[in-house]
C-alpha cells in the first residue's frame, strides 16, 4: 500500500505504508543512531513526534522486549528508508512491522531519508503528516500542519501513581517503566529468566533511597540506580514537592521527558521547592531544563535538535570529551544563566550549546545528554556514581552523618 509524508513546507514524499493503517499529524524529527531503534521507539521523550531514522536499514535484529525503555512505543509515526521484514536475531520476540501494527503506530518506508534529513537541517524541524490517503488535498492539509503543537505531553507519558523498585529484586522483575503495559510484563520477565538465566542478578542494597520524578523516564535510569544498590521510588510528574520531601529520600532524580519545558509551569514550581532543600539532585534532559527554568534561567528551541548515539560532549572541569546519547529539541540559554546560581559543566563539542550545569553551593548537577543510554560506549555512566557519592556525603544519610 502506498503512503505519503507531507511536510508543512509543501514537500511530499511517496513511499510504502508500514505499521498501523491510519493518518497522523506530528512534529517530524530525525535520529542519527545506527542501532537502538527499539530504544528510540520506546523512549517517552518522542511523544508528539514522528521519528525519521537516518540509518538506511531498520529492523534487521527485530524487537527484543527485554531492551525496551518503556512498555510501549511513544512516537506518533516512524519513517525509514528500508524496513527489514524478517529479523535475524535469536533474542527477537517479533518483527518491527508487527510491533508497530500491534501498538497502533503508522509509518512510511522507501523514501529518501537523506533528502528528508537535509530539509529538516536546512529549514529546521517542522510538522508533517503520514497518510495512506492518495486523494489528499495539500491546500487543506498544510494549515492543519502549521497549527499542530505537541502540547503538554509530560502528563500523558508519566506514570499515574507512585511505585517502588527494590534493589533486592532482579532486573527482569523491575522491568521497563513509563506507559501502560501492552503485554504481561510479569509473565514475560518469568519467561526471560527461564530462557536467559544471566538476567537473574540479585542486587546488593546500599540503603540509599532515591525519589525519581517520572516526566517520561526511560527504564534504564531507574535500572542504573538499582544496579548501584539504590531503592528507587518513582513519582508521577505532578507530584507535590511536599510529598517527596516528607518521604525523606537521600536523593532526587529528575528524568527525561517530551515537549517544550516551558509548558510545564506547575512542575517547575514544585522543582523550585525541591531546589530550596538540601537534598542532592541529579537531573537528565528535560529534568535538566526544568531545574534551570525553576532557578531563573531560560531555554530555547534548537533548529533541528540533537538526536542520536554519537554526540560528543566536553566536561569543562576535566577537559575530557565523552560520546553521548541525546534526544532533545530544547537547550538551556547560558547567556541568561546567573553564575551565583549555576555554572556550565558540559558543552556540546559540535555546536557549543549547553550540555550540563553545576549548581553553586548546592548538591545539584544536571546534564542534557543521557548517561544511562549506553549507545555502545558507557562513557558517561560515571555520573550515576557521582550522584551515589553525593548522596553518601549528604548529611541527611546515615553515611553522611558518620562522615560529618
Amino acid at each position: 500500500m502506498k503512503a505519503f509524508l507531507i511536510l508543512e513546507d509543501g514537500t511530499v514524499f511517496e513511499g510504502t505504508h508500514i505499521g498501523a493503517d491510519k493518518s497522523v499529524i506530528s512534529e517530524i524529527v530525525f535520529n542519527t543512531s545506527m542501532a537502538g531503534y527499539l530504544e528510540v521507539l520506546t523512549d517517552p521523550s518522542y511523544a508528539g513526534q514522528a521519528v525519521c531514522m537516518t540509518y538506511p536499514l531498520i529492523g534487521n535484529y527485530g524487537v527484543c522486549r527485554e531492551d525496551m525503555e518503556s512498555l510501549k512505543p511513544w512516537p506518533d509515526g516512524f519513517i525509514v528508508r528500508e524496513l527489514s521484514r524478517v529479523p535475524s536475531n535469536f533474542r527477537s520476540d517479533l518483527s518491527i512491522q508487527q510491533f508497530l501494527s500491534e501498538n497502533g503506530v503508522p509509518g512510511i518506508a522507501g523514501i529518501d531519508t537523506r533528502a528528508l534529513t537535509r530539509i529538516l537541517r536546512e529549514k529546521g524541524t517542522m510538522n508533517g503528516m503520514i497518510t495512506t490517503d492518495a486523494d489528499f488535498d495539500i491546500d487543506e492539509i498544510i494549515p492543519k500542519l502549521k497549527a499542530y503543537t505537541t502540547g503538554k505531553v509530560v502528563e500523558r507519558v508519566s506514570c499515574q501513581e507512585k511505585y517502588s523498585l527494590s534493589p533486592s529484586r532482579t532486573l527482569a522483575d523491575n522491568g521497563p517503566l513509563s506507559g501502560s503495559a501492552t503485554f504481561d510484563s510479569e509473565a514475560y520477565a518469568a519467561g526471560k529468566r527461564e530462557k536467559c538465566p544471566s538476567m537473574v542478578k540479585e542486587l546488593n542494597g546500599t540503603g540509599l533511597k532515591v525519589a525519581l520524578l517520572d516526566f517520561g523516564a526511560k527504564g534504564n535510569i531507574a535500572h542504573s540506580l538499582a544496579q548501584r544498590g539504590c531503592e528507587v521510588t518513582v513519582y508521577p510528574a505532578l507530584t507535590k514537592a511536599e510529598e517527596i520531601i516528607q518521604d525523606a529520600p537521600d536523593g532526587i532524580m529528575l528524568s527525561n521527558g517530551p515537549g517544550d519545558p516551558k509548558e510545564c509551569v506547575d512542575i517547575i514550581a514544585e522543582i523550585k521547592k525541591l531546589y530550596d532543600t538540601d537534598i542532592p539532585i541529579f537531573a537528565i534532559c528535560l529534568g535538566h531544563q526544568l531545574m534551570a527554568l525553576a532557578t531563573g534561567a531560560d531555554t530555547y528551541k534548537l533548529k533541528y535538535g540533537h538526536r542520536g548515539g554519537n554526540h560528543p560532549v566536553k566536561d569543562l572541569a576535566t577537559g575530557r570529551v565523552y560520546i553521548s546519547s541525546q534526544n532533545h529539541g530544547y537547550v538551556v540559554d547560558t547567556d541568561k544563566l546567573d553564575p551565583k546560581v549555576a555554572v556550565p559543566a558540559f558543552i556540546n563539542v559540535n555546536d557549543g550549546t549547553n550540555e550540563g550545569l553545576s549548581y553553586t553551593g548546592k548538591h545539584i548537577f544536571t546534564v542534557q545528554f543521557h548517561p544511562e543510554a549506553c549507545p555502545g560506549p558507557q562513557d558517561s555512566g560515571y555520573l550515576f556514581d557521582r550522584f551515589i557519592q553525593m548522596m553518601k556525603d549528604y548529611p541527611g544519610t546515615k553515611e553522611g552523618k558518620a562522615n560529618a
